[in-house]
């Protein structure tokens, strides 16, 4: 049984506890958000070391991080290390896009270490295996990408990222329209190259039925793929994407109606003034499903500042409704990141998600800030490195460039205005705490 289906019978699971208990919230309002398709809890009971998050309407907003290998970087290891630095930074879900190497044991090492939810884009597998098997990426047949995602499931994968929107329909269309940059999605470039070889139907849409099945016996948590998302701001909410929306939203009702917990995922490459606009979009035309998010960047032109571009977008997108970020780094559209790269784009969007949920009212968020402000107050340095976001660096840094013993710190020293207001005022630490 899965977590919808538990909820809608007013069963409330240990998982659903587990995630009032980390929310401050009560486990009947956990359990009433799930019924209502507002919350998904990923959490494969195959993933035995699973420490269950929700995502969705009313918590924190949540920090996704991709791993994986590549074909010139198969060490599973390099991506055991990265997953170790992405759970150390906070990252409340990792994904495995690994394409190179032996990906059954690359998968399997990130479930058996991680704590998070893990999720895969199957198709990635399928058509690595494809072109093994049969010399091509489009030679897949149906069975054998379903016999992908049968396996994921057994092992224990939590989320699932499915590229269904990709139809004869929607490329027609994109050829009609035309683009600056195309389909930038690797999992719908796939499904697109598949279409055109085949001139046959997607078989993730055609065959959804069969996939809900699969999802329905593990209680994997599908994360309907944007296949057609903008890669460029020039291509942003057009026709193509918009299309593909509607069919994830007509997707979403068939996914709840088997019992299928079910979140979906948006742009992308957004202008500033469009982020909203697709946020409210999608929880609009998919019933108020959890919208998990890439970035977006704001801005095509800083390659090496990409993790930045995305925590602007990531930030206003989380305040205006979205529940997941997934994370960008430094090496986003340059190179494979490396374990550094991992931790500076964890946080990066771990500010973006708490801005957004200073912004959202989430319980906690405010209470956080507060607590920082009055340990600057006090001049309170262990408190202030206690509570900052990424402890070790803000220690690092006040190590490195202030004298031992200093109270203030070498910005402003004996004019540090903290301490002297409270000395015009004749009270150390003056005012009020709330």
């Amino acid at each position: 049984m899965t977590q919808l289906e538990a909820a809608r019978r007013g069963e409330i699971t240990p998982a659903m506890r587990r995630v009032a208990e980390r929310e401050r919230c009560s486990p009947e309002q956990v359990r009433q958000k799930v019924a209502a398709g507002q919350l998904v809890i990923p959490a494969n009971p195959r993933h035995r070391c699973l420490d269950p998050t929700g995502i969705g309407t009313g918590l924190r907003t949540k920090v996704n991080a991709n791993l994986g290998t590549s074909p010139q970087f198969p060490d599973p290891q390099r991506e055991l290390r990265k997953l170790q630095v992405a759970l150390a930074a906070g990252a409340d879900a990792v994904m495995d896009l690994s394409t190179g190497g032996d990906l059954d044991e690359v998968r399997r090492l990130v479930l058996e270490h991680s704590t998070v939810p893990v999720g895969t884009v199957p198709i990635y597998q399928a058509a690595v295996e494809a072109r093994e098997r049969h010399g091509s990426i489009v030679a897949m047949s149906a069975d054998e990408l379903f016999e992908v995602i049968e396996r994921q499931a057994a092992d224990g994968v939590d989320f699932m990222t499915v590229h269904c929107g990709v139809t004869l329909e929607s490329v027609e269309r994109l050829r009609r329209q035309g683009r600056v940059t195309n389909i930038v999605s690797r999992g719908g470039c796939f499904v697109l190259g598949w279409i055109l070889h085949h001139q046959e139907e997607n078989p993730l849409y055609q065959h959804f039925e069969r996939l809900l099945d699969i999802c329905q016996r593990y209680d994997v948590t599908l994360s309907l793929g944007d296949g057609l998302r903008p890669g460029s701001l020039a291509d942003a909410t057009d026709r193509a994407q918009i299309q593909e929306l509607i069919l994830l939203g007509e997707l979403v009702e068939r996914a709840r109606a088997a019992g299928v917990q079910v979140m979906v995922e948006g742009p992308g490459h957004v202008p500033l003034h469009q982020v909203a606009l697709n946020v409210q979009l999608q929880k609009s035309l998919c019933g108020e499903a959890p919208f998990y998010v890439l970035g977006p960047l704001v801005t095509d032109v800083a390659p090496g500042y990409d993790h930045i571009v995305a925590a602007i977008g990531g930030a206003l997108a989380g305040m205006a409704g979205a529940d997941f970020l997934c994370y960008v780094t430094p090496a986003e559209h340059l190179g494979l990141p490396t374990a550094e790269d991992v931790h500076e784009g964890v946080i990066a969007a771990r500010i973006a998600a708490h801005a957004a949920d200073l912004a959202k009212g989430v319980p906690g968020a405010e209470e956080w800030d507060l607590s920082m402000a009055q340990a600057r107050r006090k001049l309170d340095w262990e408190e202030q490195l206690r509570l900052a976001l990424d402890p070790v660096r803000a220690r690092q840094i006040r190590r490195e460039r202030n004298p031992e013993g200093l109270r203030e710190c070498t910005m402003c020293g004996e004019f540090c205005a903290m301490r002297l207001v409270a000395s015009f005022l004749g009270q150390e630490g003056w005012g009020q705490t709330c």
